[in-house]
């Protein structure tokens, strides 16, 4: 049983390379925006964002990523982006951005009813 072709479905060694180094690059791009994108608010307006701020900002990013995923999953169905697994890294980072925010939201749900139950 060659263990390779277990994971991508039989796919070759030059496929699994090429996916590799599509993630890699992927991975950079998404590192480099995510360096660039906190400065720049600090930097325009001289004072550190609110929260508010921050969390509007969090929210606009997963939006932008479910958008890009839904417009390469369409484009994907119409056959104009023949890269799968370029579709399926950005389905899955929109999966995993939505979760996060999920996340978020709860702790920020039972924080609030925490602060509720306080007496005064």
């Amino acid at each position: 049983m060659n263990p390779v072709g277990g994971i991508g479905g039989g796919g070759s060694i030059e496929q699994i390379i090429a996916l590799r180094q599509q993630i890699i690059d992927r991975s950079k791009v998404l590192t480099e925006l995510h360096e660039t994108k906190p400065a720049a608010p600090t930097e325009a307006t001289g004072t550190t964002p609110s929260f508010g701020d921050s969390l509007r900002t969090a929210l606009d990013n997963v939006n932008s990523v479910q958008a890009e995923s839904g417009r390469l999953t369409a484009a994907y169905e119409r056959g104009e982006e023949t890269d799968i697994a370029k579709v399926m890294l950005a389905r899955q980072e929109a999966g995993v951005a939505f979760e996060a925010t999920l996340q978020v939201r709860n702790k920020l749900l039972a924080a609030y009813q925490e602060t509720m139950r306080m007496g005064v």
